[in-house]
């Protein structure tokens, strides 16, 4: 069962503060209902019963999936854990060395990467496509070249008979997506397959963009 717990927080728009549910751990076999919630991001967002105010509740969690073997642990950017939690994440990560795991500093990354292992694709594969695509939109478009490199773009969805890749970004004030062929992918899982060097840290690896840019120096 999911470990549930109660937090302090406070409303975005009047301040009020309120206690509301979170979850510490999600299992989705124990609870697949959870799985939804957590992609569509329902999970992590409380109403105040002061204003109505949608909040998003910024909390750790580590999301397991037992049928395809995934960890995810969420620990939101500017949080970090106590020498005993810290030293029970590795304890996890030495014990199952048959699984993927990966850990993610928001909720945004943590719906993609359930999304990316859901639709049965490897997300250093996918981070490869994202730069990929970048550099031929930038030499498409030189004059916006700054702004696709540092977009951050994400996984949307794989879709049709060919399997095609939606990838979403912020620019200019707008969510704008990109569909590339499953070519694409196939050809940046042969780059990784050609160069073994790129591969993920021991333990919860981070995988993204700033990852991946350690090796194109």
């Amino acid at each position: 069962m999911a470990f549930i717990r109660e937090i302090s927080v406070a409303c975005s728009a009047c301040g009020e503060k309120h206690t509301v549910q979170t979850y510490g751990s999600i299992n989705v076999a124990e609870e697949p209902e959870l799985k939804g919630k957590v992609k569509d991001g329902s999970l992590f967002v409380w109403e105040c019963p002061h204003c109505g105010q949608r909040n998003l509740a910024k909390y750790t969690t580590l999301y397991h999936d037992p049928e395809n073997k995934l960890m995810i642990w969420l620990l939101p950017s500017g949080e970090s854990l106590d020498t005993g939690a810290e030293s029970g994440m590795d304890n996890i990560a030495e014990e199952l060395d048959d699984y993927t795991l990966r850990r993610v500093n928001d909720i945004g990354s943590l719906i993609e990467k359930v999304n990316i292992f859901d639709a049965g694709l490897d997300d250093i594969v996918i981070e490869m496509c994202k730069y990929v695509t970048k550099m031929e939109m930038s030499e498409k478009t030189p004059s916006k070249r700054a702004e696709f490199l540092s977009a951050p773009f994400k996984f949307y969805r794989i879709s049709g008979p060919d399997n095609e890749i939606t990838l979403s970004f912020p620019m200019d004030g707008n969510m704008h997506g990109i569909n590339i062929g499953f070519n694409v992918y196939e050809d940046c899982s042969g780059i990784l397959r050609r160069n073994p060097t790129i591969a993920p840290d021991k333990g919860f690896a981070k995988i993204d963009s700033e990852w991946l840019g350690r090796f194109f120096r």
